[in-house]
């Protein structure tokens, strides 16, 4: 069954899928390499809005098999593109989740078919709005004269802007939207909690897993990584194919990975103080500014680290060490996870709720019985997104049971949908709010 949403720009037609309607690869932007977005041209008729939109250029991600990723469907640097699941378009105005998927600013889309709206907008009766954008050096090369950088964050204002101006078409209220991101998106939805220009687009954001404790670039060091990258490149960087484009970006991020080998940096990151990010002491200000009306969820999972050490080679030699191989790699697990995800994510929850925000902080403990990577980075994701049968051989599930499975999304799913209707993730009075005084984490098990 066909299903039609105007737009500002023109119609789309979508369909009904699993008891909700999906309208894919719908543009909310478009630009040219390494320009600011712009509006789209608009279309007559209706656009078909069945088939997925193009993904940011990239090569495959080393985390894929962990999550089960095997294959992305096209890419282009025309990827400007939503994917908006709903209930209807009719009846009652829904609150609204804009999804900022994660993949270290390099890889990843949120029209893969893990992060799929369905289970949510059928379960809570929101409207769930994924994001493509650009990634890696189209989206955050910082060179003067060819691109200032943070083209990946004015991608997702714009995204936002356009759920403001169009979600009403699809059954969503704008006035109750909430932002959402897990690693890399977590980190995109700090930043825009404290960016003037988002003012007044969301008053409620999820921060799942931020890397917060690899901080934010400089211009400093965005130049060197730009200049590094050009010279990687030997060819013009607005005309290079992109082959060669995402060869030299690769070979960035394993320079800046150097030393031991476990440098979760990929060499792109936004960069403060360069539009529509403002200054470090500009986005403290903000925050501070906004808190009080903002509701936010935050949390880690409790082996964050060993999504990108469980299997590494470097990691796996240290564990066959006789004696205390184990327990140092295990060390070393522990403390990668404690200064990049963990501390950073308690301090800035104490941050937030000192200034005023209703803040509500949690951890994943779940770890599946056959895997080696335990409750690691990502580990919530396949309870919260997509169907069970989109992840199918992901490695962080081996062994687990689908009772279990079934038991802990419905249990993660009502609390999410609880604080997006209502800013209180609590359906069974286990959760109380964080604050300085009292920084208590809700613990999620089978």
């Amino acid at each position: 069954m066909l299903t039609t949403a105007m737009t500002t720009r023109g119609a789309v037609r979508g369909q009904a899928e699993g008891g909700v309607v999906v309208f894919r690869g719908v543009p909310y932007a478009s630009c040219a390499r390494f320009s600011r977005p712009e509006p789209t041209t608009a279309w007559e008729g209706e656009r078909d809005a069945t088939t997925d939109g193009p993904i940011a250029p990239q090569w495959p991600s080393r985390m894929d098999s962990m999550l089960g990723i095997h294959g992305y469907h096209e890419q282009s640097e025309d990827c400007l593109y939503l994917t908006i699941t709903t209930p209807t378009v009719d009846g009652p105005v829904r609150p609204v989740i804009v999804w900022l998927h994660g993949g270290g600013w390099v890889s990843g889309a949120g029209s893969l078919k893990c992060y799929g709206g369905h289970r949510l907008a059928n379960e809570g009766n929101v409207v769930v709005v994924s994001v493509n954008y650009r990634l890696g050096m189209l989206g955050y090369l910082r060179s003067p004269g060819v691109s200032d950088g943070n083209l990946g964050l004015a991608d997702q204002l714009a995204a936002l802007r356009w759920v403001r101006d169009n979600v009403a078409a699809f059954g969503g209220d704008p006035d109750a939207v909430t932002v959402a991101g897990q690693s890399a998106g977590a980190h995109s939805v700090q930043c825009l909690i404290g960016m003037p220009e988002s003012r007044g687009l969301f008053h409620r954001a999820i921060i799942q897993s931020s890397p917060a404790g690899l901080g934010l670039g400089s211009a400093r060091t965005a130049n060197r990584s730009g200049a590094r990258f050009l010279a990687l490149l030997g060819a013009s960087p607005t005309t290079a194919p992109l082959s060669a484009v995402l060869d030299a970006q690769a070979e960035v991020g394993r320079l800046s990975g150097r030393g031991f080998g476990l440098g979760l940096s990929t060499g792109v990151t936004p960069v403060p103080g360069i539009p529509p990010m403002p200054s470090k002491a500009l986005w403290s200000a903000e925050v501070t500014k906004r808190a009080p009306s903002l509701d936010i969820l935050m949390g880690s999972t409790a082996r964050e680290a060993a999504a990108f050490f469980a299997q590494h080679p470097n990691m796996l030699r240290l564990r066959r060490i006789p004696v205390l191989g184990p327990t140092v790699a295990a060390g070393i697990e522990q403390a990668i996870s404690s200064v990049v995800f963990t501390r950073p994510i308690r301090r800035l929850a104490q941050r937030l709720s000192r200034a005023g925000a209703r803040v509500w902080a949690y951890r994943i403990d779940y770890a599946a019985p056959a895997t080696l990577f335990g409750a690691a980075h990502g580990i919530e994701l396949p309870f919260l997104l997509g169907a069970d049968s989109d992840w199918v051989g992901a490695e962080m599930l081996a062994g687990a049971d689908p009772k279990d499975v079934e038991s802990l999304g419905r249990r993660l799913r009502a609390a999410w949908l609880s604080f997006i209707h209502t800013g209180d993730p609590n359906t069974d009075g286990d959760w109380s709010r964080f604050t300085a005084r009292s920084p208590t984490l809700r613990h999620w098990d089978a």
